[in-house]
Parts: C-alpha cells; structure tokens; sequence
C-alpha cells in the first residue's frame, strides 16, 4: 500500500495475499529461513557505493559527491547540466524505491508494482489525470533551460539504474522482482514535474471541509454548522501581513519598505482586471454565498447529496497522501527575524513544514555547488530536496535564504452536475463530455479499461465509485433545480490540472540574488500556493504569498456548487481557463517595521472593502493562528525584554510545548467538585500544571484525554456518522412514519470515516469553537443524553465533569491505575513506517522495516506541532517533517535536521541516524562553504566520464 494512505482499499484479498507473498521474500532476504544463502549480504547488496570512483556515462567533467557522517551529500561540478545529473544519481542511490512508487502513484499505475488492491486508487488518479497535465506542463509551459535541467537530472537516475534490478536497487525492489519479476522502466523528465502534483494534492486547501459541511447539513442546521466554523479571530491572531492595498495595479503592503520591480507582466492573471473580485468574505453559511442557494433548496440539495459526498470522502481517503493528512490541523511554522533583533546582527530564518511522517522522510537534504559560479554553472544552494525532482525546495543559497508553510487558498470546488446519457447539463443546453479511455494494467491480473468524463468544470470524480451511479434518486430539491435524473455527479474544479510553470520558480528561486529576484521566480510557483518566507545577508526580510488562486462568480467555495449554472464557473476564463488573482496583487511584505515575519497557516491577511484590507478571498477557511500567535507572542515577549534571539532562541521556539486550549480549559477544570477520588487524584495532576506538553508530563496526559472526551462529548457524538470515526457506534433515534406509538425507533449507527480524517479532529479550528462556546454554560452543544449509567448532562461543568471521568478510566484502561506511571509521551507515540510494504500487513513485516515507537511531547496545534487526531486516538499522525534555523551572518553556523536519514535502505547506517536527535530537539551543523563541508566531509565518492 503506498505510504501514509488513510483508508484499506475495498478491495484487498489481492493486495493481502500479495503481501504476503513480499513479506515471505523479506524474511529470507533478512537471512532467516534459509540459512545463509539470503544472508545479509543480499540486503547490502543495494548500498550505495560513496567512496572511489565511477563512471556516469553524460557527464563533460567530474563531479564530486561529499558525504559527511550522516550520508548527507555536497555536490560540486563545473556545469548546471552535470550537476543535475549528478543529483539524479545520487538520489536514485539512496532513495530509488521511494522515487519508483511515487512516479507509479502520480500516474495512476501503483497496479502494475501491487495488484488489483490499487485499481480504485490508480482510477481515480488516472481520472485526475495528474500525469497529462505533467506532460503538459513539460511540453508546452516549462522554460528550454528548466526542460535541460530535468533531462540531466533524468539522465543521472537512467546511469544508475543501467544493468541494475532486484537486489541491486533496494530490498523492496528485491522482494517485488522475486514475487513478480518486476523490472523498473527509465526515469523521464515528467516523472519529476508531476511529483509537483501530488504535493499540491496533499496542500489543496479547504476540499474536505467543503465535503464535510455540505455531510453535516443532514444532521445539524445552518447555524450548527457556523458554530463549528467560526470565522477568524483577527482581533486576537495576527495575519501574516498587517494590510495594505492595491495601488496602480500592484500590492502595497503597509508599514514596510519597497521591494522593488519584479518582473515584467501581471502573471497568470494577466488580463482580468484589478479587484475584480471585491470580498464577499462574511460569516461562514451566510446568506446567499453557498453554492447552491440560488438554484436549489441548498439545505435539501446537500442532504440529497449526502450518499455521493459520503463515497466520495471515503474515495479520497483511500489516495496516497505523502505529505500529510489533509485536516485542519495540518501545517508548518516559518519566521525570519530581522538582525536588529538578533545576537548575530544579521537575520535568522526558522522553518520546520508538519508533513505525514514516513520512513523515509519525503526530505532529502543535499547541496548543490558550482566549483566557480559563472553563466555555465550557476548554483550554489543547499537545503532539503525531493527525491525524483531536481533542485532545492526549501534552503539557502549564498545570498538568500527561503522557507515555506502552506498558505490554504481555496483552489478546490466540487461542482454537482446534472448527467444525462448525452452529456451534461450546462445553462439548459447539454454538452457532450470530453472522454478518454486509460488503461490500468495489474500485475497478476488482467488490464481494466476506465473511461474518463470531464466538464467544463473539471473531471466527474464521482465516477471512480461504485455507490455514485444511482444516487439522488430521493434528493429533496427546489422546483427551479434541474430533473435529478439518477442523480447529481461531481466535478472537481482544481488549479493544478490547469498546466503550469511551478518547476521553473524551483530553479529560479535557486539561483536568487535578493528579494527582488526572489519574487520575480515565485510568480512561477502557482501550484501548490505556499507562503515564501525570504531573508539575505544583507539584512533584508521578506515575505511573498504566490499561487494561482482562482476568481469566483457566484457562490464563495464553501459548499459544492451548481454546475448546471455558468454564474458559478471561476471568473475571466477563456475556452474553459480560468481567470486568476494577478501575481503583482499578491500580498508580500518586506522589511516590516515591527521587525520580524511569522507563517504558520494563520490568515494572510484580512480582505474586506476597508481601509487596509484586501480586495480579494484567498480562503474563508484558514488554520486559527494558534501556533502563529504563540510564535508572535515569543519573539515579542524577548524583544520587549530587551534581549536578542540567538540561533538557539530559534531551536527552543521550534520545540515550544504549550497548549493554547490547556490555558484557557484547565483553571475551568480545576474549579469542577469531583466526588470520586480516583477522578479527584487526576484532577490534582492539572494543579500548578502550566501548560506545556512534555514527553514526560502526566499532567499532559490527562488534560489531553479531557480535551478529547469534552470533544467526544460535545460534538463528536453529535455528528452524522460520515464524519464519524469507522467503528464508532451508538443508539440514535430514527424517525418513522408509521403509526403515532412508533414515531421514533432506536437504530444501531456506525461511524464510517477514515481515522485520520474523522471529526472533530481537534485542530486548532475546534481551540476557536470551544473557545466561544465556554462563554455559553448552557449552549445546546453541552447537553448530551444519559449513558453507560452516567447521567444526562444540561450546563459545560456537567459535561467537563463526565469529561474527566471518562478521561480518567481511558487512561486507567491504556496506561494503568497508577497516575506515578502515566506519561504524554506514552500515549502520544510516533512509528515510523516504511513506504508501501510496510504500512500494512503482519507484525512481523513492521518489525522488519518500520522503525520506533518514539514517546513524544508536543501536540495538536502547538509550535511543536506534533499532531494527532482525537476523534481516533492520541498517535502522532503529522510531524515537523524537518528543522532547519539559517544564519544569514554565517551560513556555517546555520543548523538543521531530518525527520529520518539520508538513506532509503533499510539496515543501512543512514536509514534513521536523525530521529532520536529530531525526537529531542537537536540539530546538526550544516556545513555550506567549501572549507566547512571539507572538515566535515566522511567519504568522497568521484564520478567521471
């Protein structure tokens, strides 16, 4: 199964028994079974050679790969196109088999390497068809130097893949040749440009709330569901940006210095007019802004649609996810801090982007030097890469340094489509579906043919599920809605399957001089929408939102929209293009007066009709600025000190434990009169607690399994069972219309979503609906009906004080009676799992390539974001996936660390050296200058002509 995908397919008696069939290969390649003809040896056949010399058939000179103790390599060569080659087979050496199942999944092929279990998973990729637009993208969009780079990088991976299979390439590789005899093909350019699609997948935004608000309309009315999604907080949470306008067709942020030109033309959005998309961003569920009030009852149409969402969200829960689960905790902390702040006298950038942990980590770090900088060799950059893509993601060059967090614009909609057997529906005229057939070839099996049907608003998604063909046929909706047919299908409207130049802003921010250039190669980075984060040793900061962020008709992106309606297609499209938010119109900042930038998935920046707000919708579903607040609140607090932020300041904001909700729930919890002693004890555990979650905190265990049940509680057992976690069962009431003594009948509900996506989730958007509700002792959402011989509950301290017992024999059930021994770290673990193999199947499959547990601190919604979702457990789901802090007055000096290693192989030195110092909040030195790298290089391997 690939990795970190959240949900078993339907479909596994194929994938199991093939499993099997690898986890019998595995055993004998880690020596047992068969004496020592597998022996070790077999395993380390696949190790990478990283001293003395080879030959790479392309290269015009030699390249030197350094390796420090921790395999991780400085590359230096004498022009760009060696040293992409050279990177293409350094990557393929350590990370191969992560680079062959992340090209299958990206083109829907993860059949021909696992069987029949990934037909659904492959069908629904092929449907989104992210390897057409990658091809697209590389034959019509990407600049003749960029098209160079990726033939040289794919060049350098064919090298090393020549007269190699099985054994030679990876242990996993071992076990599929011997199972299947399965030989990889050679890497292309447009196996690296669509990796860029799966990464904006796992960053696309607000698509699951928009699916999981139209589910709760079943259940709970309008105003429930505006309770659940609060609007932002921008009186408490700052935005990244304090405002500022649109002057002459360009953003002009307030209070900061001029940036500077950034290029010629206004970027994709060229041609659409200033603020022509002047902010409807109310309240959420206001009045007229969801997609269906205009041509359908919209309470009505989404309980109508609640069978195709229901298949739907389980569809999506089955699609790799190999950055993250898409939830509304999910995000990254960046902030730079300006030198007059600072112990250096120059700035200090932090970033560490919260991503699916997996082994191995999705980063690679790697530099990438030119021996003498000139117009034939123009890089010398480090930082984290992509194994598959060349180039550095997020680094520093000489004179720059950059990092990212995701920015959550709304660049997802779901359109309802009315289907005929002709075609569909689109202003009372049906229009024939663009179709094409794929072909999804299984390994051991016969080829399954699918036909594609697209829209105007994008491919029929609903399509890849069985349940969808009849459904609708009860949907209740408004006379002026069109016939319902067999049912409404779904399109999905997406940015990034409009072909775009995203792999030409990777080499361009790469080789970057200063802010000015910075921004002129991010007006490329259209997908997916990030927030850049910029400083140089010069002393300047800077901040830059880029992305291609679409402009709406009708309706604001928060509920599925009428398809059937042209006023509710995106704004200023030609021949079915969409039109986008101008690139000069984007926000960005640059050396602000306050001296310092924070990103962490907070607001951008608040839009509006107001002075100093902005004239466009970005989202109206941002993360609530816990963990931006808590960042702002740090640096400010040493600043009004009086004190400078050294680079370790850096590395004890990074590793900042404490709970926003623990603050405001826990003098709350402390006043509630406990009569059983056994819940009185644990209760003492908060007293004098203050607020940070350690590894080693009972405290922290027991307020994090408060906060869970109050959430259970509250709101959880509230919702409709779609939302649910599968498994979770409980009586309801089922209306009936049967005679006046059988009204109601009680039924047996199951929850049916997948754990990493089930609700609530408690993100920091649930910090905000508590936060309000407290206020209320009596709201709706506190009472909750007798159970398992506890009473009903009327006012917040009864449901806090069932809350607390309930926690109190939770944690008696996982961690024992004696409260001496319990431990956030206990209950809040991380497993490290190895890419598809080892992400399902029997214990001992996990034992042979997985590696932990490691018992964490942190939590949900902190700085040290270690998430878990509370509806399934307390498990650390996503992570700092990497830590680096840049020292922009001595780039030497500057630290980083991996979530993993540098090494793919299991067994291998490299596989997991990082972890228990990443676990610890420790950072390695990161050696940029050729002197530096020198001192700490271990092994030096030479490839020549």
């Amino acid at each position: 199964m690939p990795a970190n995908e959240t949900a078993p397919s339907v479909k596994k008696k194929g994938r199991r028994a093939r499993l099997i069939v690898l986890v019998l290969v595995l055993a004998l390649l880690a020596g047992f079974g068969y004496g020592t003809y597998w022996s070790m040896d077999n395993v380390r056949a696949s190790f990478p050679q990283a001293t003395g010399t080879l030959k790479v058939p392309g290269l015009t000179g030699t390249v030197e790969v350094k390796r420090d103790s921790h395999g991780i390599p400085q590359l230096y060569a004498d022009n760009d196109d060696d040293l992409f080659r050279a990177q293409g087979f350094v990557h393929a050496q350590d990370r191969f088999w992560e680079m062959d199942v992340r090209r299958h999944m990206t083109s829907g092929r993860l059949s021909e390497m696992f069987g029949s279990g990934q037909v659904e998973t492959d069908a629904f990729l092929r449907t989104l068809g992210w390897r057409q637009v990658a091809q697209a993208e590389y034959d019509t969009k990407l600049s003749a130097e960029t098209k160079k780079y990726l033939q040289a990088y794919a060049d350098g991976v064919n090298a090393y893949l020549k007269g190699k299979s099985g054994k030679d390439l990876s242990v996993e590789h071992s076990a599929l040749k011997l199972s299947d005899d399965y030989e990889p093909e050679q890497w292309t350019p447009v196996d690296s440009v669509a990796w860029l699609k799966a990464m904006a997948w796992d960053l696309r935004g607000n698509m699951q709330d928009e699916i999981d608000r139209a589910l709760m309309s079943n259940k709970l009315t309008q105003a429930q569901i505006d309770e659940l999604y609060p609007p932002y907080p921008f009186d408490r949470n700052k935005a990244i940006v304090d405002g500022g306008k649109i002057d002459g067709g360009k953003y002009a942020p307030q209070g900061g210095a001029a940036a500077g030109s950034t290029g010629t033309g206004s970027g994709s959005g060229a041609g659409t007019g200033s603020g022509s998309q002047a902010s409807t961003a109310s309240a959420p569920g206001a009045s007229g802004t969801s997609g269906l009030a205009d041509n359908a009852s919209a309470q009505g149409a989404t309980a109508g649609l609640r069978t195709s969402l229901t298949s739907l969200a389980a569809t999506l829960d089955k699609i790799p996810a190999i950055l993250g689960p898409n939830g509304s905790g999910i995000g990254s902390n960046s902030w730079v801090v300006s030198g007059k702040y600072t112990t250096t006298g120059k700035p200090l950038l932090a970033n560490d982007p919260h991503l699916s942990p997996q082994l191995p980590s999705v980063w690679y770090q790697m530099g990438l030097h030119c021996r003498a900088v000139s117009n034939q060799c123009k890089y010398d950059v480090a930082g984290y890469t992509f194994s598959g893509m060349p180039g550095v993601v997020i680094g520093h060059n000489a004179d720059i340094a950059w990092g990212m967090t995701n920015l959550g614009a709304d660049v997802t909609d779901l359109y309802l489509e009315q289907v005929k057997p002709e075609g569909y529906l689109y202003d009372n005229k049906v229009v024939p579906f663009t179709t094409r057939e794929e072909v999804i070839k299984i390994a051991g099996g016969a080829s399954k043919k699918i036909t594609v049907r697209t829209t105007n608003n994008g491919p029929l998604i609903s399509d890849r599920s069985d349940e969808l063909g009849t459904v609708g046929s009860r949907a209740p909706v408004s006379s002026s809605a069109p016939d319902r047919g067999n049912g409404y299908a779904v399109a999905l409207r997406w940015t990034a399957l409009d072909a775009g130049k995203s792999m030409d802003a990777v080499f361009g921010i790469d080789r970057a001089k200063d802010f000015a250039g910075f921004r002129a190669a991010a007006r490329d980075f259209e997908v997916p929408s990030q927030n850049l984060i910029y400083a140089d040793t010069k002393g300047n900061i800077g901040y830059q939102a880029p992305g291609r962020i679409p402009m709406r008709g009708s309706g604001d992106g928060r509920m599925p929209a009428p398809g059937w309606d042209s006023k509710y297609a995106w704004k200023g499209g030609k021949d079915g293009n969409a039109g986008y938010i101008p690139q000069d119109e984007m926000p960005y900042d640059y050396n602000p007066a306050r001296g310092y930038i924070v990103t962490a998935n907070q607001a951008v920046v608040e839009s509006g009709t107001g002075a100093g707000k902005y004239p466009y919708v970005l989202t109206t579903d941002w993360g609530y600025g816990a963990r931006s607040q808590r960042i702002n609140d740090l640096i400010e607090a040493k600043i009004k000190d009086n004190g400078k932020i050294s680079t370790d300041d850096m590395r004890t904001m990074q590793m900042d434990n404490s709970s926003e909700i623990a603050a405001l729930l826990t003098p709350m919890l402390a006043k509630i009169e406990v009569s059983d002693p056994d819940v009185r004890s644990a209760q003492k555990l908060l007293e004098g607690w203050n607020y940070t979650q350690e590894p080693d905190s009972a405290a922290a265990a027991y307020f994090n399994a408060v906060w869970r049940n109050i959430l259970k509680l509250s709101f959880g057992d509230k919702m409709p069972k779609e939302l649910r976690i599968e498994g979770s069962c409980m009586n309801v009431q089922e209306e009936s219309s049967g005679p006046v003594d059988d009204l109601a009948k009680t039924v047996r509900e199951c929850g049916t979503r997948d754990s990493d996506s089930a609700q609530p989730d408690g993100g920091d958007r649930w910090f905000e609906v508590v936060r309000r509700l407290v206020k209320d002792e009596k709201s709706a959402w506190w009472q909750t009906p007798a159970a398992r011989n506890q009473p009903a509950t009327a006012t917040r301290d009864q449901l806090f004080a069932r809350a607390m017992k309930d926690a109190r024999w939770e944690l008696t059930a996982k961690l024992g009676k004696d409260q001496s021994t319990w431990s956030w770290g206990r209950l809040h673990q991380l497993t490290l799992k190895n890419q598809t193999i080892g992400t399902e199947g029997p214990g001992f499959m996990q034992w042979l390539l997985n590696r932990g547990p490691w018992n964490l601190g942190g939590g949900e919604a902190t700085v040290n974001a270690t998430g878990w979702n509370a509806s399934s457990g307390y498990g650390v789901t996503w992570v700092p996936s990497m830590r680096m802090i840049v020292n922009l007055s001595d780039l030497d000096k500057s630290r980083w660390i991996n979530l993993t290693g540098a090494s793919g192989h299991a067994y291998h030195d490299n596989y997991y050296d990082q972890t228990d110092m990443w676990a610890k909040g420790e950072l390695l030195d990161w050696s940029f200058g050729k002197e530096a790298v020198d001192k700490a290089t271990a092994e030096t391997l030479t490839l020549k002509p």
